[in-house]
């Protein structure tokens, strides 16, 4: 009773406060005050109770002598081992097509025996798991291919919609009329990827989007139904393994088509009610419209952690639990390009959050190598334990456009503000940090700690390059007082560093994949997946971090080793560099094997086989059969 009596005490004073806030008082630092209406006040206590709650059982209690990452790296090579072998368990195509058949419900599609001579050719490990793949397709299946054809023309027809189509004729693939000569590298990327199997492929025109942002928020009830509709569409009996004849008439753009305008313009506006179109009316996001910026919301973490420490990067994309990710990320709090649109649109992205419904494709950025991992003579790639035990990040802030302070919630701006070591405020308290705990005989305890970066001898090297970018009215003037800048630094010259920082720009970050395939150990925070994410396990190929980035330190603690906060020998936390080196190898190795250009290949002409069958008028009587 007295624990509740202090949680409403606790609950009317967050309620004055907020109220002080709107009234005029300017946020701290690094904080977004919440606009508009305030939560109901219960609504406040209601949180506050799971808040706290959860505050109490997972931070304060102590954990066992075993360190949680230790526990989240074993399950994660068991789920990775487990995932490899269904993956590729075919060994034959007789024996491909009847896990495909298994797996999806359907015959593959026309032209799968081509896939798979090209897949074995090209040494794909993966043969089998491609649910991805299916996922982004399947609510196609309830819309008839005249619609996705009608659509598939409206996006390329107007400028608004920014978006240009690839045409395969004769298999042959061109560029169309329709296309943004600041984007010909996008589209020249593609055509490269597409040119050694284009001979397989139907007629048919692609869109592409060109933005980084996505472009489809079906909302719920209507992804509902569009499930509901593709699940009754499974073939049965022979099936013809050809396309239909004259597939290219069907492509025609009739003379009168009106430009169309698909979506609706969320540029540097909040965006995150596009983005939670798609959860549940019952769930956290569609019910909680506002938050305290000022606090963190550690429920909203609770189902995809233990602790501080991420434990599960599938669910942590997800905002429909994390109504708190309203004021996280650039892309949700002001998006410098995003056109969203409520209708199912066949448009092809490189990157997206979870929910959207765009069609993942591998990156032309990556296949084409405009960043790469390419370390030499000057800029060598050392044995992990002979690199400087550092946490390594230079980059623009691109991950939103900022406007009336929005700056302070992007995971960017955030990361430099808290690798500054800032000393806590009242908005910006302090983190718990788990430590061994000398009066717990060796178990591990969160610490709060008011200069953790110096109390415990932690080293990052995080800075913005070259001044503000993307900030209007005076939000940069802002940032240029809170932060300093470095020059930009050879791109190469990550290597020297054992851990590197990789975070979302205004899509998904394309550093990652050369920062896997280095002997450095990838450190990864953000919301955007892309086509890869499957193929990679959290804790066995990289290092999961929330945006709230309220476990990093933690993390790094336990890979770079803390000094002890009281000076105690038992309260010291070693280093664990085999620990760093492990992950870093086994995503170094993997990426060699299933990230290649040869994959992004195998990839792209699996999809187009797909996206081929969808748009065919005879779709439910085609397919491949032994």
């Amino acid at each position: 009773m007295i624990f509740f009596l202090a949680l409403l005490l606790a609950g009317g004073i967050i309620w004055l406060r907020n109220s002080l806030l709107s009234s005029g008082r300017s946020p701290a630092p690094l904080q977004r005050q919440t606009t508009g209406a305030k939560l109901a006040s219960w609504a406040i206590l209601m949180l506050l109770v799971v808040h706290l709650g959860w505050s109490q059982t997972s931070y304060d209690r102590p954990s066992p002598k075993t360190h949680p990452i230790e526990t989240l790296m074993n399950e994660a090579s068991v789920r990775f081992k487990s995932w490899t072998e269904q993956a590729s368990s075919s060994k034959t195509l007789g024996e491909c097509v009847e896990e495909y058949y298994r797996r999806y419900k359907r015959p593959p599609p026309p032209g799968f025996d081509a896939w798979y001579r090209f897949a074995t050719a090209k040494s794909s490990i993966i043969i089998d798991d491609f649910d991805t793949l299916y996922d982004d397709l399947k609510p196609f299946w309830g819309i008839t291919p005249a619609e996705i054809r009608l659509r598939t023309r409206q996006l390329y027809s107007d400028p608004f919609n920014e978006a240009s189509e690839i045409i395969v004729r004769k298999g042959r693939a061109a560029l169309g009329p329709n296309f943004l000569p600041t984007h010909r590298w996008m589209l020249d990327g593609i055509l490269e990827m597409i040119k050694d199997f284009a001979t397989y492929l139907p007629d048919m025109d692609l869109a592409f989007n060109l933005n980084d942002e996505p472009k489809v928020a079906v909302p719920f009830q209507a992804l509902q139904k569009l499930g509901e509709a593709s699940s009754g569409n499974h073939l049965n009996g022979d099936v013809r393994d050809r396309w239909s004849p004259d597939r290219a008439k069907t492509w025609q753009t009739p003379e009168d088509l009106p430009m169309t305008r698909l979506g609706e313009d969320y540029a540097r506006t909040n965006s995150f009610s596009a983005g939670t179109f798609f959860c549940p009316p019952d769930s956290a996001a569609q019910r909680a419209y506002h938050w305290d910026s000022s606090a963190l919301c550690t429920s909203c973490a609770v189902p995809h952690s233990s602790g501080v420490f991420l434990s599960n990067w599938s669910l942590a994309a997800s905002p429909c639990h994390q109504p708190d990710l309203r004021n996280l990320h650039g892309f949700y709090l002001s998006p410098a390009a995003h056109k969203p649109s409520q209708h199912l649109l066949p448009i092809f992205s490189q990157s997206k959050p979870d929910g959207y419904a765009d069609i993942l494709y591998p990156s032309p950025w990556n296949y084409i190598d405009k960043v790469v991992y390419a370390p030499s003579e000057a800029h060598p790639d050392p044995p992990f334990s002979s690199k400087e035990s550092t946490l390594f990040w230079r980059g623009a802030t691109s991950e939103g456009v900022s406007r009336h302070g929005t700056w302070r919630g992007m995971v960017r701006q955030r990361l430099v503000h808290l690798a500054s070591n800032p000393p806590p405020t009242s908005r910006s308290p302090t983190l718990p940090i788990l430590l061994p705990d000398p009066s717990l005989q060796g178990k591990y305890a969160y610490q709060h700690l008011s200069t953790p970066l110096t109390t415990l001898n932690l080293s990052l090297d995080i800075s913005i390059v070259n001044g503000i970018a993307r900030a209007w009215d005076n939000d940069g003037a802002h940032q240029d007082r809170e932060f300093s800048f470095v020059p930009p630094t050879d791109f190469q010259d990550h290597w020297r560093y054992r851990y590197l920082m990789d975070v979302d720009g205004a899509g998904f970050s394309g550093r990652f994949l050369p920062f896997l395939q280095s002997r450095s150990l990838p450190f990864r925070a953000g919301i955007f997946r892309t086509w890869w994410d499957s193929r990679l396990a959290a804790w066995r190929h990289f290092v999961p971090v929330d945006v709230r980035l309220h476990g990093l330190l933690s993390t790094l603690a336990y890979f770079m080793g803390a000094a002890s906060p009281t000076g105690e020998v038992d309260g010291t936390l070693r280093e664990h560099v085999e620990a760093g080196e492990e992950i870093a190898e086994a995503g170094r190795v993997w990426a060699g094997k299933v990230l290649r250009k040869e994959d992004m290949e195998i990839f792209m002409f699996r999809l187009l086989l797909e996206w081929g069958r969808l748009t065919d008028d005879n779709r439910d009587e085609i397919g491949f059969s032994v």
